[in-house]
């Protein structure tokens, strides 16, 4: 059996930035094992722009983006394995994995960093009534048919659900000469980032139904149509609202899974508002010496932050082998509230004798809050008070906690963050 220091699972843009954090914070025995047949993950088939502001300073496309990380490990010379499916992961950080060159073979590892991304919501987990035609896709399936193997899925399309992919397919097929005669979100608020509504909705004349969802499909071989309806409160539809749409393509964009089947094999503890693991500070999950990031984690909006919570995990397992485990100072772990509208933290807990100076706690709201206040409370004692103009789940926050604040603050056994009204 081979022996690494950190084995990272996945190598897309989560995978990638740990790799290079934990081999530049003086790891040298690192590997990546990724179940595709290239690195760099959804980023090679997002060929649009507006990726690596935060990270570059400059605008790239998706597959630019993995090239710069691609590029670092490779200068970096850190070992990977592709077309490598990892099968199991034990608590003692034993990795049984499987490829065409090696078998089925395991490692262990001393630390393990969990990347594997995130998977989009199927047709089938929605429940949407009518037959099994063809023209149904997934809006990455779609987008990998067109950027990649050249195909298009259809010439008249309609996309229930308005995530970025969803948001961004409607852009793209509208280029590649199909007509989108509707996005559908059944939330009364879209679940994209603002910035794509506008550019890829309302500069093509797409028009946007909120509140509205998919209550048939029409045609038995190839899809030939679908019924919208406007749905209640509830989430219900309501009847005489309905309007059919003749088309040859559905493509469906209602949200993304992280990918938590092997997390869950081994044991770590999930949080079930994020289908994620639960971490603390050093995006350590709940078995000693495995962490987690990107994705996996929780579902970014954009993959600059993916690349900076991956390096901070990449940093800590370092740490963590470098110290022989020795993560854990003495103290109590300090719980994060989310209250308010605020659905969940990453992280979950923290602790203040090991953090570091400044530690960035990204969360997302439950609804569309306008003219409120973002609020922080250690114990009963708020620290900080912001104005917000906007806030909706489609984008998400952040606050940044001071390591001396938390150690100056006696007696503190609870960190609240809230949404308050102005």
């Amino acid at each position: 059996m081979q022996s690494y220091d950190i084995v990272i699972i996945g190598g897309g843009p989560a995978g990638l930035a740990a790799a290079a954090a934990a081999k530049q914070n003086g790891t040298d025995s690192i590997l990546i094992l990724e179940r595709d047949c290239q690195l760099g993950g959804i980023l090679n088939q997002c060929i649009h722009n507006g990726f690596g502001l935060h990270t570059f300073k400059e605008e790239l496309t998706g597959p630019e983006y993995a090239s710069r990380f691609i590029t670092r490990v490779k200068q970096l010379h850190i070992p990977y394995k592709l077309n490598t499916m990892v099968m199991n992961i034990t608590r003692d950080k034993i990795i049984t994995a499987v490829n065409r060159t090696d078998g089925l073979f395991q490692i262990s590892a001393k630390a393990v960093i969990l990347a594997m991304g995130c998977r989009e919501r199927s047709r089938g987990a929605l429940n949407i009534p009518g037959c099994r035609p063809a023209g149904i896709y997934s809006a990455g399936t779609a987008q990998r048919l067109v950027n990649i193997e050249g195909y298009m899925p259809g010439r008249e399309a309609v996309i229930l659900g308005s995530g970025d992919i969803g948001l961004i397919m409607a852009r793209r097929m509208t280029l590649e000469g199909a007509t989108v005669k509707a996005v559908a979100e059944l939330m009364p608020f879209s679940g994209g980032l603002k910035r794509n509504i506008v550019q890829c909705l309302d500069d093509f004349g797409i028009p946007l139904k909120l509140s509205h969802t998919v209550v048939n499909i029409k045609g038995k071989k190839r899809l030939e149509g679908i019924t919208l309806a406007q749905v209640d409160s509830h989430g219900k539809p309501v009847p005489g609202t309905e309007e059919d749409y003749a088309c040859d393509t559905l493509l469906l964009s209602c949200g993304l899974i992280p990918e938590n089947e092997l997390s869950r094999e081994m044991g770590v503890d999930i949080e079930p508002v994020t289908n994620g693991p639960s971490v603390n500070e050093s995006l350590e999950t709940s078995i000693e010496g495995v962490f987690a990031c990107g994705n996996v984690l929780h579902v970014h909006d954009l993959v600059d932050f993916v690349s900076e919570e991956a390096a901070a995990a990449g940093k800590n397992a370092a740490a963590y082998v470098r110290n022989h485990g020795a993560l854990k100072p003495a103290g109590n772990e300090i719980p994060l509230i989310p209250s308010g509208g605020v659905r969940y933290t990453v992280p979950k807990t923290i602790h203040p004798g090991r953090m570091a100076d400044e530690l960035t706690v990204r969360f997302r709201v439950g609804a569309v809050y306008k003219n409120c206040y973002l609020s922080v409370y250690l114990n009963d004692t708020r620290i900080s008070r912001r104005k917000k103009p906007v806030m909706a789940p489609g984008e998400m926050e952040e606050i940044r906690l001071s390591k001396k604040t938390l150690e100056d603050f006696e007696g503190l056994d609870r960190i609240t963050i809230t949404i308050e009204e102005a």
